[in-house]
């Protein structure tokens, strides 16, 4: 059961996640974060530490759609071990709806 990264994670990247994950699964675009699907050992310490409440099981009915994205993208990105400043506008984009439609980036971030 790997755990997977949803569109609540959009303009927002916080990376307190990334700092507590054990495995280093965690990869950087340009506005979010993803979790590779093969390398997450389900140990799940980085739902609870996610801000925007983007990390989920991917047992949980929405997470299906998540977890090809999540993985596709997981292989294109450069993968992220160090926490660091969220996105400026944060808090701003935190808890907003359809923020894949409307923001979502393929753009790499800077790993």
């Amino acid at each position: 059961m790997p755990y997977v990264v949803t569109e609540a994670c959009i303009k927002c990247k916080y990376t307190d996640c990334v700092e507590v994950c054990p495995v280093d699964c965690f990869y950087e675009g340009e506005n979010m974060l993803v979790i590779h699907p093969d390398e997450c050992i389900d140990c799940g310490v980085c739902e609870p530490e996610c801000p925007a409440e983007a990390i989920i099981p991917d047992v949980e009915p929405e997470a299906e759609k998540w977890l090809e994205m999540n993985r596709e993208y997981s292989e294109k990105w450069p993968n992220v071990t160090v926490k660091s400043d969220p996105l400026p506008e944060a808090e701003e984009f935190k808890g907003q709806e359809d923020k894949f439609d409307n923001h979502f980036s393929a753009n790499p971030g800077q790993g």
